[in-house]
């Protein structure tokens, strides 16, 4: 059961991450705030990783063929699903495509019994769809006002965000170190991949971007500390449980965000939101006890 700390721990991190990003975005462009999530997070990463062996020291650890694989895959499928969300943002109906992207969770179930030998009970896949139902509701969308571009976005990133962690999980059954060494190696060298692909895009394109990231030191830590933490926690609760049900469960993001949108920046909460947070906090009880 020590996924289920682990995932809260991931979604309570992510939601002050997206909220210290909301800030940093009103001065950054949208490539420097995705920076700013990995750009300190390496170093953070391997220092975890470093204490990590000095409280447990282990040897071993297969850093060849199918891992690499999926370290690479992992990387890639993550930019390109934030990328595919960057898109949903220039269309009027985003919010129809922000839930689609959520649909992570019940594409990374079938992908998972289909491909990654991952089945799951009556109750997980009960949860499973609720949790979807519930981010659908949460975002406000409408079938009417669904259209192709939309769909396609939002299902290709939530496909992208399913692959992900997918892969992630892969990366550290194959590696074959004890937990949670695994997962502490897949978190660093995915970090530092997209950290190197990120910056070296950024020095080609727009460097003035770097540059208000480092004008910036205080708020950009703090994302990329938030999420380097947020990851620790997906990464490791992925490494022991299946990622449907890791995700389900992380849908309880959406409450902690809710809630920091409440109390720190002063927002309403509509009735749909009590809804949709009831279907959450049920989705997250069918899955803890599948």
């Amino acid at each position: 059961m020590l996924w289920i700390p682990f995932t809260l721990l991931a979604a309570f991190m992510q939601a002050w991450r997206n909220a210290f990003q909301k800030q940093l975005s009103l001065e950054v462009p949208v490539t420097g705030v995705t920076l700013a999530r990995f750009i300190w997070a390496s170093p953070l990463a391997a220092l975890y990783l470093l204490v990590l062996y000095q409280w447990q020291p282990v040897t071993g650890g297969q850093f060849y063929g199918w891992f690499w694989g999926y370290i690479v895959g992992a990387a890639l499928a993550q930019i390109l699903a934030t990328s595919l969300m960057v898109q949903l943002f220039k269309l009027r109906n985003y919010a129809i495509g922000a839930g689609l992207a959520k649909s992570e969770a019940v594409l990374a179930a079938m992908l998972g019994v289909a491909f990654f030998s991952a089945p799951l009970t009556l109750l997980g896949w009960l949860g499973v769809f609720l949790g979807a139902g519930a981010i659908w509701l949460l975002s406000g969308a409408h079938l009417r006002a669904l259209s192709w571009p939309t769909l396609l976005l939002g299902l290709g990133s939530g496909l992208s965000f399913a692959l992900t962690s997918l892969w992630v999980r892969e990366a550290s059954l194959v590696l074959g170190l004890p937990f949670p060494h695994g997962a502490a190696w897949v978190l660093l060298l995915v970090i530092c991949l997209q950290s190197l692909l990120l910056i070296g895009w950024l020095l080609l394109r727009d460097p003035t971007v770097l540059l208000g990231l480092w004008q910036r030191p205080r708020l950009t830590l703090l994302i990329s500390f938030c999420s380097c933490v947020g990851s620790i926690g997906w990464f490791t609760a992925m490494s022991l449980e299946t990622v449907a049900l890791v995700k389900t469960l992380g849908q309880v993001e959406v409450l902690f965000m809710l809630l920091i949108s409440t109390f720190f920046f002063k927002e309403k909460l509509l009735r749909t939101d009590h809804i949709g947070l009831a279907l959450i906090v049920l989705a997250a009880l069918c899955v803890m006890w599948a």
